[in-house]
């Protein structure tokens, strides 16, 4: 017997049931979900010995009664890890029988044999709870199991950015694809039912069988030979063929296009590939405003560990080839009569991705089946149609991560605190995006710094009191800041304007002006270095005051530099100004 068995699916208004799990006399577990799917195992075969198997059924039977899994995926996860625990039991400690015989040695040595990658730890702590639930282990053995286990932090990263464009330009492909198909056939169905084609003719009979199409699924067929379904054969060659592209692909994508489009809701809006799969049908608000554009509210809910779910909403407005909303605005198209029939069969299923196909194959509890028509995607899927078009991996884990940290930059259905700790602090692309960042700050912080350069003080006109320099006036030329206090100062002119003690007023502004100017010039012909060292923080200071009094007052100042204040300037960048 397989490990999972078919899952049935309930009747459409059924309610759910949930009745006990392990078969009695067996070691056969059955874990029903709210949907109604169904997962059978027997744990008869897992290997080793039968008390400890028993057991093992009983804990696992527990934790799918009382509420813990709803999800099939995760018993399915959780059996096979129970078979890895018994192979390990059966090779190294075939003489443990029962729960009982698990010591705190068996423990550690179970521990030291799974390699701590996030698989690993799965499975040592999945392990963990079902052994702590059985009151006859050792005190000493649940202590050791007790232990806090440290998390294995994730190895997922978001997409390069040639991947992304990879995956984007497929899942693109596809649902544009797919699009165009329904949209144009529809328009011809619409064409057929107003009368635009004359009775009998080839466009006419596409017409017809596409209105067979839409009402029942399927091309016009007849029971032929061996009770097989035919298609009639006066609509085969109008249709172009009776494959599913030329019959009811023309009005219904199928499952590989609408994991297209799950791909594109994720790494477009950053959705969990739960809450695209269970997405209710998009409605457009009622009143779509003066500018006639539609305004689109999403129901989004995403599942939880146990029974907890978060639930929001957000709108969208297709305005436009670019606007949120209209990738929206094309799912509904896309996905319009498959939505119209399976309403017929299930009026309480609303769901947004649906898709036809005639295998019947099973791809996973997410996916409900009405008939011929599927209900959502999986990542078991995924994986199958991203190999198929040569992508790396199943899509929606890393383009949910590459939307939310790299594009969207906020929680895409988790806390920010989540968001910042588990998403961006682990990426290596938001690290590599944060350092030109911080530098950025750093340099801005350090302009800022150097900007704020000009200490002298600014005046309307001259003091009587205070001692011309070659560029500002001093009022206590023996108490500088630069040299010692009881002499005179002896430092340079260029640091008037970093004293405390200058004092600029509009006599000073034409000959300060042209200072700047001509450091300036010098930028031009030095080497940046020697630049910087020497004039940078003169330069600064001066582009400081050339703020302060506005660019009109420094434009006038420019205007009214005398020769005298040039020959002043040009002593003192040739350094024989006499102090």
């Amino acid at each position: 017997m397989s490990r999972r068995g078919r899952k049935a699916a309930l009747p459409p208004g059924e309610p759910p049931r949930r009745p006990p799990t392990q078969v009695p006399g067996t070691l056969l577990v059955e874990h029903r979900n709210k949907k109604g799917g169904v997962a059978r195992y027997d744990f008869e075969e897992c290997v080793g010995a039968a008390p400890l198997r028993a057991s093992m059924a009983g804990l696992f039977a527990g934790f799918c009664t009382r509420g813990v899994w709803d999800s099939l995926d995760t018993s399915e996860q959780g059996f096979w890890i129970v078979q890895k625990f018994s192979q390990f039991m059966a090779k190294y400690h075939p003489e443990v029988r029962d729960v009982d015989g698990v010591t705190v040695g068996v423990w550690k040595e179970w521990k030291l044999s799974r390699v701590m990658t996030p698989t690993g730890y799965n499975q040592v702590t999945f392990i963990a709870r079902l052994l702590r639930e059985d009151l006859r282990l050792s005190p000493a053995a649940r202590e050791t199991i007790n232990e806090r286990i440290t998390p294995v932090k994730s190895v997922e990263q978001s997409y390069s950015t040639d991947e992304f464009t990879q995956t984007t330009t497929v899942a693109r492909r596809l649902f544009r694809a797919a699009h165009l198909r329904v949209t144009a056939n529809a328009a011809y169905l619409a064409a057929w039912r107003a009368g635009e084609y004359t009775e009998g003719g080839a466009d006419w009979l596409v017409g017809e069988a596409l209105d067979c199409i839409a009402r029942t699924g399927d091309a016009p067929r007849y029971l032929g030979k061996g009770d097989r379904l035919r298609m009639i054969h006066r609509y085969i060659r109008p249709m172009g063929g009776q494959d599913a592209l030329h019959t009811w692909r023309r009005l219904f994508p199928n499952l590989s296009e609408m994991t297209a489009l799950a791909t594109l809701l994720t790494v477009e809006h950053g959705l969990n590939l739960s809450t695209v799969a269970h997405m209710a049908v998009p409605r457009a608000a009622p009143d779509p405003g003066e500018d006639g554009f539609p305004v689109y509210r999403l129901e989004l809910e995403k599942q939880r560990r146990g029974s907890s779910r978060h639930f929001e909403t957000r709108n969208f407005a297709d305005f436009g080839a670019s606007s949120p909303g209209r990738l929206i605005t094309q799912a509904l198209e896309v996905t319009s009569f498959a939505r119209a029939l399976v309403h017929e069969e299930a009026p309480d299923l609303d769901r947004l991705l649906i898709w036809r196909d005639s295998s019947g194959r099973a791809y996973g509890e997410d996916i409900v089946r009405v008939g011929q028509f599927g209900v959502g995607t999986t990542t078991t899927y995924a994986c199958v149609w991203a190999k198929a078009e040569g992508l790396p991996g199943s899509p929606f884990r890393r383009g949910r991560r590459t939307a939310n940290v790299l594009h969207r930059r906020e929680p895409g259905q988790n806390t920010q605190d989540t968001h910042d700790s588990v998403y961006v602090l682990q990426d290596k692309q938001a690290q590599q995006g944060v350092i030109g960042t911080i530098a950025d700050g750093l340099d801005s912080a350090v302009e800022t710094a150097r900007e704020t350069v000009l200490v002298a003080s600014l005046r309307d006109g001259p003091d009587p009191n205070d001692e011309p320099t070659a560029t500002a006036d001093c009022h206590d030329n023996k108490r500088s800041h630069f040299t010692a206090h009881g002499v005179s100062c002896a430092a340079s002119f260029l640091l008037c304007l970093a004293c405390p003690n200058a004092r600029v007023h509009p006599g000073h502004h034409p000959r300060l002006a042209h200072l700047h100017q001509a450091l300036g010039y010098l930028r031009s012909v030095m080497e940046p270095i020697q630049w910087d060292e020497d004039w940078y923080d003169a330069h600064a200071r001066l582009g400081h005051l050339q703020k302060l009094l506005g660019q009109p007052a420094w434009d006038r100042a420019l205007g009214d530099v005398t020769q005298a204040d040039r020959d002043m300037i040009d002593h003192l960048l040739k350094g024989d100004f006499d102090q």
